[in-house]
């Protein structure tokens, strides 16, 4: 006679999307926190900032990353290629410094910012094989939440060039005001009060 209620365990597949995924973003875990600006260096690959600071509105944030050894990142992104972004991906495109540079422009956008000090903050990074650098970082996304992804958006954003200043002024800079371009902006279409409400709303779910 059969057995009922059998449980079916699944097999593990190494090479499922999430497992892969999750491999690389404990990969990247594992590597030690390092100050911004780092020093050049070539690859593509994903990365995550960290803050320890004082604004008041991250210091459950800060806590938790000067306690349990930068576990909450603030932000979370890539970097690819720029054949990558043509249909090159995974198709040995030139990586150049892309990584690098795109940690440059982070960390001028914190020196630039009126109420943020660069010392607050470090960096991981993994140089990543150029396929699977968009899969790691909605995996790294997904995992952490990070608060200048989910709810305070605009912190990635470039200068629209010249003639382009007709849209809003990016979330992140209503919150930490000083990028040059941005204030060439529209107002954004939030207070300042009002997304530190969301901020610290957001952030008292960690």
């Amino acid at each position: 006679m059969a057995r009922k209620n059998v449980p079916r365990i699944e097999p593990y597949n190494p090479l499922d999307k999430r497992n892969l995924g999750e491999s690389i973003t404990d990969a990247m875990l594992e590597t030690r926190p390092s100050p911004l600006p780092l020093d050049p260096f070539i690859g593509a690959g994903v990365y995550a900032l960290y803050y320890v600071g004082s604004f008041p509105v991250y210091a459950k944030l800060a806590e938790k990353n000067r306690d349990e050894k930068y576990l909450c990142p603030i932000y979370i992104g890539k970097a690819v290629p720029s054949g990558a972004r043509k249909g090159g991906l995974g198709l040995e495109v030139e990586h150049g410094q892309v990584l690098f540079k795109r940690l440059a422009e982070h960390a001028e956008s914190i020196k630039s910012a009126n109420n943020l000090e660069l010392a607050d903050f470090c960096c991981r990074y993994l140089v990543v094989d150029d396929v699977w650098i968009p899969l790691a970082e909605s995996m790294l996304i997904e995992r952490f939440r990070p608060v200048w992804n989910r709810v305070l958006d605009g912190f990635g954003n470039h200068d629209p060039g010249s003639g382009r200043h007709s849209g809003k002024m990016p979330q992140w800079d209503c919150v930490h005001p000083g990028r040059v371009w941005a204030g060439r902006l529209q107002p954004c279409a939030n207070t300042s009060d009002e997304l530190l409400e969301r901020i610290e709303e957001y952030l008292d779910q960690i």
